[in-house]
Parts: structure tokens; C-alpha cells; sequence
């Protein structure tokens, strides 16, 4: 699914009325015949009930107008506060309001005149927030941000129209404060600040809805790919019937020290879970003997570590002996960040020409000479950090990777020409190529160790199995999340683990390719 800004949104309807003859009073009813629509559908299974329409002045009260004269043709008992003077509103939005009955709406401009509509809000089956819209750029406040507080207060479900007022549409910021909706319409296309957080938490469930806008603009328009299950289910490779484990790739994963030989094996289990033909695990050999019985399917392959439990540079060569003709290579969970261990990192994402992938500690290797990226040998390299290590890859500050986490991971990615997972809520994906995309899937349950490597495991198996680089970053953290999702509808969040999680991949793959509907 495409997510647009509201600049992208507005330029959209510009032209629609420009240049295809649409007028704005034709769009302006679609959408509030879109939204009226969903509100019946959602809340009007018992009948036409009371809804209270919060406007403001622009076109996003525009909108509420037509909901609220719609609604009220089909039975439903509808009071409209508009936070305006009536001279102040023009346009359409006053052609619209102006075809209200004047007895069902009131003017409320200053905050002293919303004590009245308490009870309006106490009496309502549904609220109407048809207040700011994707334009806002700067804090709520005033009667605007007194009106949003009332409404999320009231305890009645608020529907939004576009986006909750208070959220800004490019970034999912709260400008100040916000409405929590328990059902958002927005028309056309998404936008940014519905699937990105905070904003994802304040829409409630979305709903999209056609307003007339022509195919080919909305196909053109710049933005971002959400990816949701419909979006993933159209990666996933299907199987040939007679296909055999060399049909599916094999996968090295160079992970391990002492004290983290889980983290290795999590990430060759996973790529087993995912579908590898063959996974080799290569470790120091002083954690072969455990490595063998937690990667049962997993072949290992012991490096010399001079009972160390860490490697260092002089197992290079045996290393790129193993890389070669493999589908993928994974670098970095568990490895250490010992300074003879990331020397060796840094020479193996030099050196390897297989499509890799680096995690962990072989980011924080990389961190430490980030120009290696520049003289690699790969056309496919993945990165995989979190926040934090995202912060010392860029040289910048946590606070500032999060406060712009899609410029971030897309400079990053051009700049070094690489493949990008900023993880978090809403993991970013990035292309040297510019392309970006959004993950929808996972939950707070993930928030514990060794689920980065499973993410690790996932993508080295997808891009064995020769998966386009961008579609296994797409596929591979929508993958991971989702089987989260599979365990948290079965055990919940609190307490969930990596190996739960790991475990639950093929029910999360088998999901998706099963699935008929959203």
C-alpha cells in the first residue's frame, strides 16, 4: 500500500480539479459520502443514531458538513459545533455548510463557548473530528486543542476524517495534542502519518476510500510502500512441486563467542525456519560442541580460536574459502566487538562478493571504519541496525536517528549503497536506489534479546534463495513481525521470546501464502 504526505495529497486534488475538470465540490461530497458510509457501516448496524460533527474552517470541516447533512437525510439525529465565525469559512466549505439547516449547527469560536456541548458529547453514539486535516504543520492550541481534549475525554468513538486532528500527516508527529480515533477515513491513498508512530496509535482502524481521483495520478504520485499482508503476500515465492534443497540456497552464517553462542544459533535456526536449503554455521571452535546440539538441521563449520571462544584475522582465509559459491552470507550475531574480531569483520565485508548481510556486533565493527562499505566487493550488503547502533554508523545522536528515521535510513543507504533496516516500531527499509518502505507487522512483545537475530537469519535465508534484495528486506522483517503477531494472538506479548518467535516462521510464511483476504 502506497503512503504519500499531505503536500503530495494536495497537489493530487490540484490537479484532479486542474487538469481532469474535477470540481472540489464533487470531491469534497465523495469524501464526506466516504466517510458517512463508514460510520454507517461501523456504527449504525442498530440504526441511525446521534452524532456530534466537531468542524473547523478549512476543508476538513467542509467534509463534516456533507457528513453531517448526509446523515441526516438517512435519519440520523446530527449537531454540528463548527469552532469558527460563519463569515470566516469560504470555498467549498461554505458551500457545503451553507446547505446545513441552520437550527443544527452552532458556531463556538472562543474556548469559552464549548461548555455547552458537553452534554451534545455525552448524548452522541458517534463524534465527528472534522477539524484540522493533513494541512496542519504547527502545535494545536487554543479552542482547537481544548475541543480535542473534550473529544478524547468523552468517552465515545471519534471518527476521524483524513487523519486525527493534531497528527501531522508526514511524520505521524502529535503537534501538542491529538485525537485518538477509534476509526480514521482518509481518501485516496494513506498517509505517512497513519502507519508511522505515534500516529498509527491514534487512528484507530483505517479505512481508505476512492474520492474520484484518477488512477494514473494516484499510481504516479511520490511515496512510500507500507507493507501489510497483502503487500507481503505478493513477494512470497512459491514452490515448485519437484524442487529440492539445492533449489533453495545455502546460507553461511559467521556469528559466535563466548557467552553468546544463542545469538549464533538463533541465526542459523531461523534460516532453517525460513526456508534455506543448507545453512553451514561458522564459530569459534571452543562452541562447536554446544553449537551442535542447538543447531540440529545446521551444519557447523569450527574455526581455529585457540580456545578463546572470540575469532580474529587468521581465520580469513578458511572463511572466504566457505563464502565461496554460497547464495548469502550473514555476519554479526554474537561475534563480540573485540578488536581482533572486527578487524576480521571489516576485511570479510571488503572481500565477500556474495549477497551479505550484517547485524550486531558486525555493525559496530563497521562503525568503527565506516569507509569499508565503500570499497566492498558485494552488490548486495544489508544492514540491520537498531536505534542505537544506527547512531554510530551515522555519527549522529539516538534522539536524532528517531526524529527523522525515514531521511536517515534513505541518506544512509544512497551514500554508502547499501540495503537499510532501521528496526523499531515501524521498521524502515531503504535502497541504495532510493526505494523505501515502511513495515506493518510485529508488536511490543518483540522488544527482548536475540530477536535481531532471528531478523538476521530470516533475511540470509530469503536472499539465498535468490529473492531481489529489496523484496527480502521487505519480505524478511514483514516475516518477522508477523510471526510475533502469530505468537502474540496465542500467548501475548508479555514474556514472548526469540525462539518463539523463530519457531513460528513457517506458520507466518504458510499465513500469507494461504491467506484470501486483506
Amino acid at each position: 500500500m502506497k503512503v504519500v504526505t499531505g503536500e503530495v495529497m494536495q497537489e493530487m486534488d490540484r490537479r484532479t480539479i486542474r487538469e481532469y475538470g474535477v470540481p472540489g465540490l464533487v470531491l469534497m461530497e465523495n469524501a464526506g459520502r466516504g466517510c458517512a458510509d463508514a460510520i454507517k457501516a461501523t456504527f449504525g448496524l442498530q440504526g441511525p443514531g446521534k452524532i456530534l460533527v466537531v468542524a473547523g474552517k478549512g476543508n476538513n470541516g467542509g467534509d463534516g458538513y456533507v457528513i453531517a447533512r448526509l446523515l441526516r437525510e438517512e435519519g440520523w439525529l446530527v449537531k454540528t459545533i463548527v469552532l469558527a465565525e460563519r463569515d470566516e469559512i469560504t470555498g467549498d466549505a461554505r458551500a457545503n455548510l451553507d446547505r446545513l439547516a441552520p437550527a443544527a449547527v452552532v458556531f463556538s469560536p472562543a474556548p469559552s463557548g464549548l461548555a455547552p456541548w458537553h452534554t451534545d458529547l455525552e448524548q452522541a453514539t458517534v463524534v465527528v473530528d472534522a477539524l484540522l486535516g493533513t494541512g496542519l504543520r504547527s502545535e494545536v492550541q487554543g479552542v482547537y486543542a481544548e475541543a480535542i481534549s473534550l473529544m478524547n475525554g468523552c468517552g465515545k468513538p471519534v471518527v476521524a476524517v483524513d487523519i486525527p486532528s493534531g497528527i501531522d500527516a508526514a511524520t505521524g508527529t502529535v503537534l501538542g495534542v491529538a485525537v485518538k480515533a477509534a476509526l480514521t477515513v482518509t481518501f485516496a491513498l494513506a498517509k505517512r502519518g497513519h502507519v508511522l508512530f505515534p500516529g498509527v496509535d491514534h487512528c484507530g482502524i483505517l479505512r481508505v476510500v476512492d474520492i474520484g481521483i484518477p488512477g494514473e495520478l494516484a499510481e504516479g504520485a511520490p511515496g512510500i510502500e507500507y507493507v501489510d499482508r497483502r503487500a507481503a503476500r505478493l513477494l512470497v515465492h512459491r514452490r515448485e512441486r519437484n524442487a529440492h534443497k539445492g533449489s533453495f540456497g545455502h546460507c553461511l552464517i559467521i556469528a559466535g563467542s563466548t557467552g553468546k553462542s544463542g545469538a549464533a544459533a538463533m541465526a542459523a535456526n531461523s534460516a532453517v525456519r525460513s526456508g534455506a536449503g543448507l545453512v553451514t554455521l561458522a564459530a569459534p571452535a571452543a562452541l562447536n560442541t554446544v553449537l551442535e546440539i542447538k543447531t540440529t538441521e545446521a551444519m557447523t563449520f569450527p574455526l581455529d580460536d585457540g580456545g578463546r571462544g572470540l575469532l580474529d584475522e587468521t581465520v580469513l582465509p578458511l572463511v572466504m574459502q566457505a563464502a565461496a559459491g554460497k547464495g548469502s552470507v550473514a555476519i554479526g550475531p554474537g561475534l563480540s566487538w573485540a578488536p581482533e574480531t572486527a578487524c576480521l569483520v571489516r576485511q570479510l565485508v571488503s572481500e565477500i562478493e556474495a549477497p551479505l548481510v550484517v547485524d550486531a556486533d558486525g555493525l559496530n565493527a563497521l562503525s568503527e571504519q565506516i569507509d569499508v562499505l565503500k570499497g566492498k566487493r558485494s552488490p548486495v550488503v544489508v544492514l540491520t541496525p537498531h536505534p542505537g547502533e544506527m547512531a554510530r554508523l551515522a555519527g549522529l545522536s539516538t534522539v536524532e536517528v528517531e526524529a527523522n528515521r525515514l531521511g536517515v535510513a534513505r541518506e544512509f543507504a544512497a551514500r554508502y549503497g547499501v540495503y537499510l533496516l532501521l528496526k523499531g516500531a515501524r521498521t524502515v527499509v531503504a535502497a541504495p536506489d532510493g526505494r523505501i518502505a515502511i513495515n506493518g507487522s510485529g508488536n511490543p512483545g518483540m522488544a527482548s534479546g536475540g530477536m535481531g537475530d532471528v531478523l538476521t537469519g530470516v533475511l540470509s535465508a530469503l536472499l539465498g534463495q535468490g529473492y531481489e534484495a529489496f523484496d527480502a528486506c521487505c519480505l524478511g522483517v514483514f516475516i518477522h513481525g508477523h510471526a510475533a503477531d502469530i505468537v502474540a494472538a496465542e500467548k501475548g506479548e508479555i514474556g514472548m521470546s526469540a525462539v518463539d518467535v523463530q519457531e513460528h516462521l513457517p506458520w507466518a510464511f504458510n499465513n500469507l501464502i494461504m491467506q484470501t483476504g486483506e
